[in-house]
Formats: C-alpha cells, sequence, structure tokens
C-alpha cells in the first residue's frame, strides 16, 4: 500500500484549505462596501453577500423633471458596488484556485 500516507496527507492538506476558504468567505459576506455617484449625491451600500443594505439620495438631486438623471445616477452606484464586491471576492478566493487546473472550483 505505498502511496497511502501521501494521500492522507493530500487529504488534510485539503481540508485545511477548505477551511480556510470557508472562513475567508464568512469574511467577505460581512464585510461592507460603498459606492457614490454624482459627486456624492446618491450612495448605495452593499454587504460581501451582493446584498443591497441602504441607498442614500441627496434632496437636491431628486428633480421630478428629470428622473431619467436620478435612475442613472442610482444605476451608476449599484453597479460600482456590486463590481467592488466581485473584485474583492475574486482577490480573496483567488488565492484557493490559484495554480489549481481549471474546473477544479
Amino acid at each position: 500500500m505505498r502511496g497511502g500516507g501521501n494521500m492522507n496527507n493530500m487529504m488534510k492538506q485539503m481540508q485545511k484549505m477548505q477551511k480556510k476558504m470557508m472562513k475567508a468567505q464568512e469574511e467577505l459576506h460581512e464585510m461592507t462596501f460603498e459606492a457614490t455617484a454624482g459627486g456624492g449625491m446618491v450612495k448605495v451600500v452593499a454587504n460581501g453577500k451582493k446584498e443591497i443594505t441602504d441607498v442614500e439620495i441627496k434632496e437636491e438631486v431628486v428633480d421630478p423633471d428629470d428622473v431619467d438623471m436620478l435612475q442613472d445616477l442610482i444605476l451608476a452606484a449599484t453597479n460600482d458596488v456590486l463590481k467592488q464586491v466581485d473584485d474583492k471576492t475574486n482577490d480573496t478566493m483567488g488565492q484557493f484556485t490559484q495554480g489549481l487546473p481549471g474546473g477544479m472550483f
């Protein structure tokens, strides 16, 4: 039964890595991200689960005659905050998949 020790070692390493990945993912989910648009007139806050947790709109940007502009600002801030979450997730979780053959995760 040669190689059995190597297989056990490999399994232990994989379990360690899995625990680290789960911890990193939990930490990501607890993080808060925020983005603004229109010079701070619209602010959108999200958590690491990509859930929008807050939207702040300054009163002076609310113009009933230009609803399109407000919608554009909200979309811009929302897309920006979700990109921040994606970038941080890729940076954090990428350390676990580096060097692994494609399709592992």
